[in-house]
């Protein structure tokens, strides 16, 4: 029996999201049912909302959710009815990356978080018009309800609340993950961050939980790098009116950077990060641009430092070992993504979508209504 909803719907490429009542389907047997409570708003809902990347429209968006759970499948074997839950991109679980723990490098990842369909075509959300696309990373989170699938659900402390944990789900499990998981630098360290929204600003607070001792954020905006000094940074640089290289050079005494992470994909930006690399140092680009977005970088001059170059997805992370993780820091005061925060009302989230582009709140998280 279907269940009615409410759900923001994405209908047609680059307008803004509607508030409606949708039907939700039957559990299947690998699925959990969450009540939503709250989700954050991230800039791949945004890309996606624009056409960038494939997911059928019109869909339910929205990949940063928590609830609780209200009913699971046959097949579920991580959570009861009751749990608090965070939840996660989809993997397949079966591929030769998934099954050597890099799930966040999934070879059905696309299929998975972009579809817009379960495995056997069919989809869990239908309006009066016809069929809308769901499980948006597993769990279409922009809905009062979803049918999630398991590999998207992490349990979480029921005392931390779930307005504050939903935004673990993508954007801060990116940013802390690609320091904490991937790049791991050794205490004493360097590193620079290149955009200080929601992802940059959680590396900056996993690079001060790792011991680098010169935390340099990078941005357009003084507002962003005073916060980003709250959160950990030892040093900013607005790159609209310092040079930027030379300002690392500056910092570093000469060296140059152990490690820059990039969120922005701006290419000149990413030229940037590279260029401020020391002998050895590793630049790492976890920003999403469009399929087709190319960079140069400086061969000659630059062979002699061995630097590396490299991608990183989702922070590498297993989310149902790293994110617990997480809120234990944030529990501990380590790990303060709080002050990122800014709540919304769900009817409010087309705002919300417009704060988070022109940059006047950090991480919009829609509260939905009970």
């Amino acid at each position: 029996m279907s269940t009615t909803i409410t759900a923001a719907v994405a209908r047609s490429t680059g307008d803004p999201l509607t508030i409606e009542s949708l039907e939700l389907d039957e559990l299947r047997s690998n699925e959990v049912r969450v009540r939503m409570v709250a989700s954050g708003v991230c800039h791949t809902d945004a890309i996606v909302r624009d056409g960038i990347y494939p997911t059928p429209l019109p869909a339910v968006l929205g990949h940063e959710g928590a609830g609780v759970v209200e009913g699971i499948g046959s097949d579920v074997t991580t959570v009861a009815v009751g749990d608090h839950v965070v939840l996660s991109a989809a993997y397949c679980g079966k591929c030769v990356q998934c099954r050597s723990g890099r799930v966040a490098y999934c070879e059905n990842l696309f299929a998975e978080d972009f579809g817009g369909r379960r495995h056997d075509g069919t989809t869990s959300l239908t309006s009066e018009s016809g069929p809308v696309s769901s499980h948006f990373f597993g769990q279409s989170a922009f809905s009062t309800h979803a049918n999630v699938v398991e590999t998207s659900i992490i349990k979480v402390d029921k005392n931390v609340p779930l307005e504050t944990l939903a935004p673990l789900g993508c954007g801060l499990q990116t940013g802390a993950g690609a320091v904490l998981n991937d790049l791991r630098p050794a205490p004493g360290t360097s590193i620079a961050v290149f955009g200080t929204g929601a992802v940059g600003s959680a590396a900056i607070m996993a690079a001060r939980i790792a011991g680098c001792t010169t935390v340099i954020a990078v941005d357009l905006h003084d507002s962003r790098l005073e916060l980003a000094e709250t959160i950990g940074a030892t040093h900013t640089v607005n790159g609209r009116t310092d040079d930027v290289v030379e300002r690392i050079a500056d910092i570093t005494g000469g060296a140059g950077l152990n490690f820059a992470l990039d969120t922005t994909a701006v290419p000149a930006v990413l030229q940037q990060a590279a260029a401020s690399l020391g002998i050895g140092g590793t630049v790492a680009l976890v920003g999403a641009a469009a399929p087709g977005t190319e960079v140069t970088f400086e061969i000659g001059a630059s062979l002699v430092k061995g630097w590396t170059f490299k991608t990183i997805i989702q922070g590498s992370s297993v989310p149902q070992q790293f994110i617990p993780r997480l809120v234990e820091l944030f529990e501990q005061g380590r790990f303060p993504f709080d002050k990122l925060i800014r709540h919304y009302r769900f009817d409010d989230i087309n705002t919300a979508f417009a704060d988070s582009e022109n940059g006047s709140t950090i991480k919009p998280v829609v509260v939905l209504p009970h």
